[in-house]
């Protein structure tokens, strides 16, 4: 699936601050190799069915296995090694009494480095043999076992089998060093790095299964058809630790969803709830949902967080234009694109705005290939959209008792006409501090 760099941020996939992160949020892998290959399945969403589906159920499986899950392979295991690799370690010789007793003598540093370093390749191999025992079924999903069973193949030499069965924790005597050391320094190099690489990976999707787990997440169902469709009950954003759910239905008869409401009432919250969970969902993620059916889309396009550009010259309001008319481009192709519009030309006055955002809409609505959603305080421009059937009208309710708002973060059916701004004002005293200069 398709984003660009602008969807990404404005559905805070990666950000430095790890509490607005989704990606953070969801990272549970035990190492940096790991992390990388998480960061690697973030960053290109999957296109087509057969991985998804093969994601989730690899998924499946490592759940099933969490308790049983290998504790040898550590961050700092890889690290050992990848160290080891790098290190200008002498030559070390043939294994037998006499060159352990002077490889140990002359090249104390040396020594203590291979066989500190073994003992982590001990470790390393220990756990990705338990993990091949654990997850190579035979009704394991093709991807999964493929990197197994390569991962048990690069491992099938006697003497990495001796050194996997070794006992933990037992020191390594002077010849076994030099005969451990020298094997994985000399004919093990090119396949080490390939077995951390397969492990990246199964440490990455372990991440992706624990936060399932953890976070009671639900595999969402996809729908085998040429009209887009979204169909979710009790959706929420996966950021929130005590979120309001939301149930969301778009397909090809009611393709935008036209949404109102006032400043806080939850709007961008929820057009952020909803691309992030299709993100998810192409990632062969567990979504935040009770439930959730869904087309494979093409791309996701989102015009949420827009910015001027004082370098260039450029107006926040050109730069509004300028994605309107890049999404247009985009997204004209017959292609399922679902399209996210918060708050649609803030840059300009409100007749202007009306105006422009009222054209814009009504040439959106052609077509029916994607779906769309967009939020607006204008709300008068809702009258003249009513004639078109494929529009459906949703609002975020917003009660005032006592000059406090109530905000029950609940999706109406309608078209608010709440205008609370000068009572936010006057809440957070700016109206009696302007009254006292």
């Amino acid at each position: 699936m398709e984003l660009d760099n602008t969807t990404y941020n404005d559905l805070s996939v990666f950000q430095h601050e790890e509490e607005f992160s989704i990606f953070h949020r969801l990272c549970f892998t035990l190492t940096s190799q790991g992390r990388d290959w998480l960061l690697k399945y973030f960053s290109n969403p999957f296109s087509d069915l057969r991985p998804i589906l093969d994601t989730q159920q690899i998924l499946r499986s490592i759940i099933d296995q969490l308790g049983q899950w290998p504790a040898e392979i550590t961050n700092g295991t890889l690290m050992v090694i990848e160290k080891f690799y790098d290190s200008n370690v002498d030559s070390i010789p043939n294994a037998n009494p006499f060159n352990a007793f002077t490889y140990k003598v002359f090249n104390v540093a040396d020594f203590s480095l291979v066989r500190y370093s073994i003992s982590h390749f001990s470790d390393f191999l220990k756990g990705m043999h338990q993990l091949v025992q654990l997850l190579d079924k035979d009704d394991a999903p093709l991807m999964l076992r493929t990197y197994l069973r390569r991962a048990a193949d690069l491992m099938n030499k006697p003497v990495l089998v001796e050194l996997r069965e070794r006992q933990r924790g037992k020191e390594f005597s002077w010849t076994e060093t030099l005969h451990f050391g020298r094997f994985i320094r000399d004919e093990f190099r090119h396949a080490s790095f390939e077995l951390i690489g397969i492990y990246g990976r199964i440490d990455a999707w372990y991440s992706m299964a624990v936060a399932v787990k953890k976070l009671g997440l639900c595999f969402p169902e996809f729908i085998d058809q040429q009209q887009p469709a979204i169909e979710a009950r009790n959706l929420y954003h996966i950021l929130l630790h005590t979120p309001t759910p939301y149930d969301v239905q778009l397909d090809r008869d009611n393709n935008f969803l036209f949404l109102t409401g006032a400043n806080m009432a939850g709007k961008s919250t929820f057009i952020k709830a909803v691309g992030s969970t299709v993100f998810l969902a192409h990632l062969g993620m567990g979504v935040p949902a009770r439930s959730m059916r869904l087309t494979l889309f093409d791309g996701l396009l989102s015009n949420i967080n827009v910015v001027d550009n004082i370098v260039k010259g450029e107006s926040y309001f050109f730069n509004e234009v300028q994605r309107i008319k890049n999404t247009i481009t985009k997204i004209n192709d017959g292609r399922k694109w679902l399209v996210l519009i918060d708050e649609l030309f803030k840059g300009t006055n409100v007749q202007d705005a009306m105006k422009c955002s009222s054209v814009v809409i009504k040439g959106l609505i052609k077509i029916k290939s994607s779906l769309f959603i967009l939020s607006t305080h204008l709300y008068e421009i809702g009258e003249e959209l009513k004639q078109y059937p494929n529009i459906s009208f949703r609002f975020f309710e917003t009660s005032v008792r006592e000059d406090q708002l109530e905000f029950s973060y609940q999706l109406r059916e309608g078209i608010s006409n709440d205008r609370l701004g000068y009572l936010i004002l006057k809440r957070e005293k700016v109206v009696d501090l302007l009254e006292k200069l």
